[in-house]
């Protein structure tokens, strides 16, 4: 599963604006008319990618979506009669940020370049939370001579924002790819080295990106190690070798997410696996029907978004700069969104 945290709470931590528990949510019922540039979307793509998940859906009225959607029919009107839009408010202004699967060079075994290890969770850490911290797992020596290492990469800071993600690809030197999930943590809490960088005065809130903090601890060495040490979580990883090439990482639902069409959510609002509208502003605005297939620790509101945006280094520089308003609207089935929001009923 990809832990999506999207680069841009990943920089700012506290900073970015949660749902609130003492915020009423509030359900409006929109019409489709309503939906900026909802007649040029591809629907048709919307529909694969919905298709993808829609299976593992549990509720009843998903799974008869599911199985008319399975016999192909024409994507636009039949999402526009079996569903309606609704606009969940729970006080706090949307925001969309993006994430990405990050690729690094590596190598099976330990070289004079590759030596800084991916791990899979020793069975301590499983037994005892939270575990070690991650310093004392990268300084100590618990965790050599156990079998333990998946791969070893050639940049530590490329694989502190792996673990960031917590999914990626290992580009070995004979061009062979392996590909890494999320396998477990030592369970301490999760702290922000771009807000630390912020709280010191190094920068500004605007201009922390990740390529920001890469340049400034790659300028800054020793600083830079304590800076990464500064956050005490450590992810552990596992191979995944049943996933071909061409296919994105698995998201929440244990399935293949799609660039561009696959979204990380609240699911406390938005049901996992539901077709939602996507109203990103900004620069380079997004208006794209796309389905909430993933979730993430940062990932907090009913108007809060994470775009998959790709695997590799230009996936990850959009996904970087990814950080605007807008609006998402969940396309509930017809009898559920009325369930919601009754006093729209017609």
């Amino acid at each position: 599963m990809i832990r999506a945290i999207s680069i841009a709470l990943f920089m700012l931590g506290s900073q970015v604006a949660q749902a609130s528990n003492a915020e009423e949510t509030v359900y409006d019922i929109l019409t489709f008319d309503e939906l900026s540039d909802w007649e040029e979307d591809d629907h048709e793509a919307a529909l694969d990618t919905f298709l993808n998940t829609c299976p593992d859906m549990d509720d009843v009225d998903w799974r008869s979506l599911c199985a008319l959607a399975q016999q192909k029919p024409d994507a636009k009107p039949f999402f526009e009669l079996f569903f309606r839009p609704v606009l969940i408010s729970d006080g706090q202004d949307a925001l969309f940020t993006g994430y990405f699967e990050p690729e690094l060079n590596g190598s099976l075994t330990r070289t004079e370049r590759f030596r800084f290890p991916l791990y899979r969770e020793p069975e301590i850490a499983r037994a005892i939370s939270p575990w070690m911290t991650r310093r004392e797992i990268e300084t100590g020596s618990f965790m050599e001579g156990r079998g333990l290492e998946i791969a070893w990469v050639d940049d530590p800071v490329e694989l502190f924002f792996l673990q960031i993600q917590g999914s990626g690809r290992i580009r070995l030197q004979n061009g062979e790819v392996i590909r890494v999930g999320y396998g477990g943590s030592n369970g301490h809490t999760y702290r922000s080295i771009g807000a630390e960088l912020v709280q010191r005065g190094v920068y500004e809130p605007h201009q922390v990106s990740a390529q920001v903090i890469k340049n400034w601890v790659r300028r800054n060495p020793e600083l830079g190690q304590e800076l990464l040490w500064h956050n005490p979580a450590y992810v552990f990883f596992r191979r995944i070798d049943s996933l071909p090439p061409e296919k994105g990482p698995r998201g929440a639902m244990n399935r293949s997410i799609t660039t561009g069409r696959s979204i990380a959510v609240d699911p406390k609002f938005v049901p996992l696996g539901a077709p939602v509208w996507i109203e990103k502003l900004g620069s380079g605005p997004i208006k794209r029907l796309m389905v909430a297939q993933d979730t993430g620790s940062a990932i907090k509101g009913a108007q809060r978004a994470d775009i998959f945006m790709g695997t590799g280094d230009a996936a990850g520089r959009a996904a970087g700069r990814l950080r605007d308003p807008g609006r998402l609207l969940v396309l509930m089935p017809i009898q559920r969104a009325y369930a919601l929001a009754p006093e729209a009923l017609p």
